[in-house]
C-alpha cells in the first residue's frame, strides 16, 4: 500500500498546530502543557520523520545533503518533502516550547509572547531571534520584577 503523503501532511500539520495552540492560549502555563507542546508532540513528529527518512531516504537517486543540487534531488521525493516539513513541524515547536517556557521565567507577559511565538510558528529562526532580542532587552532594564522590586525599595 503507498504512503499517503497527503493525509500525513495533514495529521502532522494538525497535530503540530494543537502544540502551538495550547503554547499561544493557555491562560498561564501549567506543566503539562509544556510538556505536551515542547516534548510529546515533538517527539512524535520526530518519530515519524525518523520512519520517513529511514524509510524513503537511501532511495532517492542522487539524494543527500552534500550539495545544493544533491538537497534539491532529495527534496523532489515526495516522502522526504513530507519528512523536511515534519521536521521543521517539530523543531520550531520544541523550540516555541523552550521560548513560552524561558519568556515565562524572564515575566514577559502573554501580549509580548503572542507576536514572538507567532513569528517562531512561521518563520522559526526570525521568532527565535525577536525572542532573543526582546528578552534581552527586558533582561536589562529589569523586566516587570526588576521595576517593582526598585520601586519597593526606594
Amino acid at each position: 500500500m503507498p504512503l499517503n503523503v497527503e493525509t500525513l501532511f495533514s495529521w502532522s500539520g494538525n497535530l503540530a498546530m494543537i502544540g502551538w495552540l495550547l503554547l499561544l492560549f493557555s491562560p498561564k502555563r501549567w506543566e503539562w502543557v509544556l510538556f505536551a507542546a515542547g516534548i510529546v508532540i515533538p517527539g512524535l513528529l520526530s518519530a515519524l520523520y525518523g520512519g520517513l527518512m529511514m524509510a524513503y531516504f537511501a532511495g532517492v537517486d542522487g539524494g543527500g545533503y552534500g550539495s545544493f543540487a544533491a538537497v534539491r534531488a532529495l527534496f523532489a521525493s515526495d516522502e522526504a518533502l513530507l519528512a523536511g516539513w515534519i521536521h521543521y513541524l517539530a523543531f520550531d515547536l520544541a523550540i516555541g516550547a523552550v521560548i513560552a517556557a524561558r519568556a515565562d521565567a524572564s515575566g514577559l507577559t502573554r501580549l509580548i509572547q503572542i507576536p514572538i511565538l507567532f513569528f517562531t510558528f512561521m518563520f522559526g529562526p526570525l521568532g527565535f531571534l525577536l525572542f532573543v532580542l526582546t528578552d534581552g532587552g527586558w533582561r536589562a532594564v529589569g523586566g516587570v520584577r526588576g521595576a517593582a522590586q526598585k520601586g519597593a525599595t526606594a
